[in-house]
């Protein structure tokens, strides 16, 4: 169990950094290094654009380089090094979230996304995506009980239907390594579901 990408995706409420700390707890426990991070993030250039992302306003094509550049600067300092000394890196969110953000949320050319998505890394992708789906209404309502909204989790509700609608035609492109895992669940049952995945591909 090396040299694995994982990322966890879904809209804002799904529930994905307590799964995250759970998987790698699992893997650790199985002899593997771990690295866990998140997008926008993971070093210090990306950090500073993640606070300009959630919180200036901007257009679309705006938001869209800034994450691809965060992305590029992640990718190659923080998770192309890990992979090849053969960590495991689980990612809070990678690029199906901008297709289904930008993309999807925003309404952004998808094909001015994938001209990027090659330009930034290339063939690298996830080994496994595993994207908590739940219904928007569901998940707006857990994000109110959790924190003061930033500028995507204060988009409308129809907003996050096209976020979701985003995550699902990407899963449809690439139906290999996506595991759709029904985070309207409770914590015990979208755990058991990871579980399971992992389980299927011998993990």
């Amino acid at each position: 169990m090396s040299g694995r990408f994982i990322t966890f995706e879904g809209i804002d409420g799904a529930g994905k950094s307590t799964h995250i700390e759970a998987l790698a707890q699992r893997l650790r426990e199985r002899g593997a290094e771990v690295l866990c991070t998140r997008e926008p993030g993971g070093t210090e250039l990306a950090e500073q654009l993640r606070e300009l992302i959630l919180h200036r306003p901007m257009d679309a094509l705006t938001e869209a380089l800034l994450v691809f550049a965060a992305r590029r600067d992640h990718v190659q300092r923080v998770i192309a090094p890990a992979l090849a000394r053969g960590s495991c890196v689980v990612c809070d969110r990678f690029t199906d979230a901008t297709f289904a953000y930008q993309g999807g949320g925003r309404g952004f050319d998808a094909g001015v996304l994938s001209q990027l998505e090659q330009w930034v890394h290339g063939a690298l992708q996830p080994d496994l995506t595993l994207w908590l789906d739940l219904p928007a209404q569901t998940a707006a309502m857990r994000r109110a009980q959790a924190r003061a909204a930033d500028r995507f989790e204060a988009e409308d509700l129809a907003f996050f239907e096209r976020v979701r609608a985003g995550y699902a035609a990407r899963m449809a492109a690439q139906p290999q390594r996506f595991a759709h895992i029904d985070s309207s669940l409770d914590k015990a049952a979208v755990r058991a579901q990871i579980e399971a995945e992992l389980e299927q591909r011998g993990w």
